[in-house]
């Protein structure tokens, strides 16, 4: 599964585009309305389909960054 963050379009609630980023493929973990962003996981080759739901204006693989020995 590949973490990511998903952003929808300006006047668009993220909650009301989660049950079409679901039927998608996503696993929702956080629906940020203030931000107009949902966050979650989704297998590596749904990431295109979660770019056709509509509302959605970018998809994002989040990455995770560490540091040695932490």
């Amino acid at each position: 599964m590949v973490p990511v963050a998903v952003t929808v379009a300006d006047g668009i609630a993220p909650s009301t585009v989660v049950p079409a980023l679901e039927r998608a493929g996503m696993a929702v973990d956080r629906v940020l309305d203030a931000l107009g962003v949902v966050t979650g996981t989704v297998p590596a080759e749904g990431v295109f389909a979660l770019r056709e739901v509509p509302g959605v204006v970018h998809v994002e693989r989040q990455r995770q960054v560490g540091l040695p020995g932490v």
